[in-house]
């Protein structure tokens, strides 16, 4: 099996890599600008003795899409995990005051760019009559944050392009699926330690996802364990804890 994911050099696109390494699949993950972190990435890859890789991809640019998955080689799943997080932070500017600029760019990235990433890898999967999709997405998309919207916005695009995919692919063996991420402890964006114990307290199982725990949802909705789950919004468990006005 041979997995593409995106955004693989750092948080969950990194432990998602490796945990697809670790069932004995060969794995390309994709970079936009750390390339020394993607090839640190590839080396614990290749350490558990399977195939690693690294492409560059951007999905700001378009053009780079497609030779990146040319060079990835034939994709039996692809993890949409890249993202575009935006110029414009939550709270710092009122909804109306967002740049048309800002919402362009993030509807450029994150839906077209997937869309185009979708594409990519389709034709191959219905040749060999069986692929697996993963569109990673947020509890933001859901529940919002006070403030401008792009980034919600965009990610909740990914399920309704989750549904017309599932039906669009389906019958050639390909199901299509998003993992909704809650806020996850990465490292990659820290969090000061009282909020991350109020939200962990408002889950049920009193603690936050880590990358690892987004990782083995994932690699479950883009594998063979999965056998006919399609078109489904799948929710980490710390989306519970979630509220948009806790940060």
């Amino acid at each position: 099996m041979h997995v593409l994911v995106t955004g693989g050099s750092s948080g969950i696109g990194a432990a998602t890599a490796l945990a697809y390494a670790r069932t004995g699949a060969d794995v390309t993950i994709s970079y936009n600008t750390g390339a020394d972190r993607a090839a640190e990435v590839v080396e614990r890859i290749q350490a558990t003795g399977v195939r690693g890789a690294a492409v560059h991809l951007d999905l700001e640019d378009h053009a780079t899409i497609a030779p990146a998955v040319a060079q990835a080689g034939p994709v039996d799943a692809l993890v949409a995990n890249a993202v575009r997080w935006g110029n414009v932070q939550p709270g710092s500017v009122a909804f109306e005051d967002v740049p048309a600029a800002e919402w362009s760019a993030m509807m450029h990235a994150n839906v077209v760019g997937n869309a185009l990433l979708a594409g990519a890898v389709l034709p191959e999967m219905r040749r060999r009559k069986w692929g697996r999709i993963v569109l990673v997405s947020s509890g933001i998309g859901e529940e919002g944050v006070p403030g401008p919207g792009p980034y919600g916005t965009a990610k909740m695009a990914l399920h309704g392009m989750a549904r017309a995919l599932a039906w669009e692919a389906g019958r050639d063996g390909i199901l299509v699926n998003v993992a909704v991420a809650g806020l996850t402890v990465t490292g990659v964006r820290p969090f000061p330690q009282e909020v991350l114990d109020r939200l962990a307290a408002r889950t049920p199982t009193r603690r936050l996802s880590t990358a690892d725990d987004m990782a083995a949802l994932i690699v479950f909705l883009g594998s063979a364990a999965n056998h006919n789950l399609t078109g489904e919004i799948i929710r980490d468990g710390s989306n519970a804890g979630r509220s948009a006005h806790a940060l």
